[in-house]
């Protein structure tokens, strides 16, 4: 049993009010349980929502909104899931600013990519718990 973006298994999670179904990952859930979650709508942020990007410590959004808070307690809640379900391993969404793993948007909002860890993927290393991406898989 794992954790899994519940974007990446098609479910319409994404800030663009989206799913980011991936074959792979879709193939392996036919194979074990993978359990969907999304921190961001865990933390209390609507879908559709404005996309948002790491600066430092803080997570913003475009127009400068703070969403620090609802990427910090999803990112709880996630790992209280996991802790809970005694999940040691996480497929995260690469790239989000809550699921990436090893590799974020700079924070400018132009697209760049940096390497760096989302907000829930560094807290569940931080406890232990291997996070890969759909890329690893």
């Amino acid at each position: 049993m794992k954790l899994c973006s519940a974007c990446l298994l098609g479910l319409k999670c994404r800030y663009d009010g989206n799913a980011k179904p991936d074959e792979k990952v879709l193939k392996l859930a036919k194979e074990e349980v993978l359990i969907p979650v999304c921190p961001e709508q865990l933390g209390g942020l609507s879908t559709p929502r404005k996309p948002a990007e790491q600066q430092g410590e803080k997570v913003v959004r475009e127009n400068g909104e703070d969403v620090t808070e609802n990427f910090n307690r999803g990112g709880q809640q996630v790992l209280e899931i996991a802790k809970l379900l005694n999940i040691k391993t996480a497929i995260l969404k690469q790239r989000s600013p809550s699921c990436g793993c090893g590799q974020i948007y700079d924070g400018t909002f132009s697209r760049t990519i940096i390497v760096g860890d989302g907000v829930t993927a560094k807290l569940l290393k931080e406890n232990g718990i291997e996070v890969l991406s759909e890329d690893d898989l």
